[in-house]
């Protein structure tokens, strides 16, 4: 029953928007022939072979469908009609308006009686039929434009599509969302193309307490002449309607309609305002999840920044401190002490300024790397190239045959930028030494894991960190709970300094248990790519 709803509601539609000489037209052109075919109907009726005495009542018929069809003024207009009608050709004398038989009077009376008392009842029952079908169209509507801004993501989007379908539902021929940012009018969604009217007048809802309907205001607008004169002679006229919450105004929807269709009706007019109520409240909502977003970030900028001067604070002063002491002794004039000893002094110098060193370092590639400005510079390498430097220079921190390097000859070569590959090795094995200590066992190990991939991982035989911090490794300024009460505990940026350099190579990384007991770190690193077929020959 689809296309009798369809028809149904394009008649509605075209007769809210039809002229009173169209509509009166129409009305009279449907009474005369229903009457017709009634008519037509009652003499077949009353002829042979049917020859029924008194076929009157299928005037009614005629009635009950224009009750239906245009209300009470029709169906009584009808009434009177089929009366005069029925009089003129159905009772004697036929084909006058006398009456000669007495009892013929009492029945065209109760006849008269019958068929307006139908008629108003049937016209009754279709306002009310009407009415609902216009209510059930209604919550349908504002149902939509809810569940649309309720479900759609972005509120750009969601008003876009409240706006389409509230041009359809409210038979308007263009519609915008316009909110006042930094003293001019934006438009936030438009369902046309092209900027907004600037009419001479236009037809702004006022609101009424309680539950009178709201009426348009027509409003006399600032234009100059020309434009003014060159708007009026349109054939639309332009309506808006204030959105507000908690009652601020936040923006109006503005719409254009036809002139011929004159005002939104009642119906119309109660879905437009409900629609800015709820636009209000969807407005007011994103503001306040902007605002609360912006709380946060500055919540959690504040805390890293806290973290950050803490953990500075105490990395920095602690070398700071060492090395001061160190030079003091090598600068009084009283203290003479033996070569180990100066020697000695001189190291703990050496290898503090180089713990500053890696603290800056690793400060200053994290805000490269928050930054987006890193660069890597790939280059094929054998891996052993760029591994055995940095476990030359950092054995020294593990005690004898605690750190043991796996690296097969038949490795293919990577492609990687060696500094960025020489500060992540660094700073794995700053890690396992400082929170596993000098006398844990450490092994640095490379295998394929793929023709495009090679693994390189670090792993240490320490207490590691529990299953809780293991996702949470490579944050910046997270710090795991160390299992060695003695160890000391760093910026907690190091891990974070690997995973952006490495990712920044187009790697991966990934921390897990250790098959040593504590934690490994696993570097997967791009290797090159084979030599185009023939190359090998032509070198040769």
């Amino acid at each position: 029953m689809q296309w009798a709803e369809s028809i149904r509601t394009r008649w509605r539609r075209w007769w809210a928007d039809a002229s009173q000489p169209a509509r009166v037209a129409v009305t009279t052109a449907s009474i005369a022939v229903a009457l017709l075919i009634a008519s037509g109907l009652v003499a077949l009726l009353e002829r042979p072979p049917l020859e029924i005495p008194d076929a009157s009542p299928v005037l009614l018929v005629a009635v009950v469908a224009v009750a239906l069809i245009f209300g009470t003024w029709a169906a009584v207009a009808c009434s009177l009609a089929a009366f005069l009608l029925y009089d003129f050709f159905f009772i004697q004398p036929l084909y006058t308006l006398t009456v000669s038989d007495p009892r013929e009077w009492l029945n065209l009376v109760l006849f008269l009686l019958v068929a307006v008392s139908i008629g108003q009842l049937t016209a009754l029952q279709a306002r009310r039929a009407a009415e609902a079908t216009r209510r059930a169209e209604e919550s349908q509507a504002l149902f939509r434009i809810s569940r649309t801004l309720a479900t759609v993501p972005q509120l750009g989007d969601a008003v876009g599509q409240v706006l389409t379908n509230l041009q359809h539902d409210a038979r308007l021929d263009r519609a915008w969302l316009i909110a006042p940012q930094a003293g001019r009018e934006h438009v936030l969604a438009d369902t046309g193309e092209g900027p907004p009217p600037e009419p001479a007048t236009v037809s702004t809802l006022s609101r009424t307490p309680g539950d009178l309907p709201a009426n348009w205001v027509r409003t006399h607008l600032t234009a100059e002449p020309s434009r003014r004169l060159r708007l009026r002679a349109t054939e639309e006229r332009t309506y808006r309607v204030k959105v507000e919450a908690d009652e601020d105004l936040l923006g109006y929807l503005l719409a254009t309609r036809e002139r011929a269709r004159g005002d939104p009706n009642r119906e119309e007019t109660r879905l437009l305002a409900l629609a800015a109520d709820q636009l209000g409240l969807a407005l007011r909502r994103d503001a306040l999840a902007r605002e609360a977003t912006a709380l946060e970030v500055a919540r959690q900028s504040d805390a890293l920044k806290s973290a950050l001067l803490d953990s500075v604070s105490h990395d920095l002063r602690t070398p700071l401190a060492s090395i001061r002491a160190a030079a003091g002794m090598l600068m009084d004039p009283t203290a003479e002490p033996p070569s180990e000893q100066r020697h000695a002094v001189a190291r703990t110098i050496d290898l503090e300024a180089e713990r500053l060193n890696r603290i800056v370092r690793n400060l200053l590639d994290m805000s490269r790397i928050e930054g987006g400005a890193l660069k890597p510079e790939l280059e094929v390498f054998e891996l052993d190239e760029v591994v055995e430097p940095v476990i030359e220079r950092m054995r020294s921190i593990f005690a004898p045959g605690r750190l043991t390097v796996e690296l097969p000859p038949d490795l293919p070569p990577v492609l990687v930028d060696a500094v960025y590959v020489d500060e992540a090795l660094t700073n794995l094995l700053e890690n396992a030494a400082r929170h596993g200590g000098p006398d844990v066992p450490v092994r640095v190990r490379a295998r394929a894991v793929g023709p495009a991939a090679l693994e390189l991982s670090v792993e240490d035989g320490g207490k590691g960190v529990g299953e809780a911090d293991l996702p949470r490794l490579f944050e910046k300024f997270y710090r795991a709970r160390s299992a060695q009460a003695s160890s000391r505990r760093g910026l907690g940026i190091g891990l974070s300094v690997v995973k952006g350099l490495v990712e920044a190579m187009g790697g991966s990384v990934i921390a897990e248990r250790s098959e040593l007991g504590g934690l490994a770190v696993r570097l997967r690193l791009p290797t090159a790519p084979p030599p185009p077929e023939g190359a090998a020959g032509a070198e040769a």
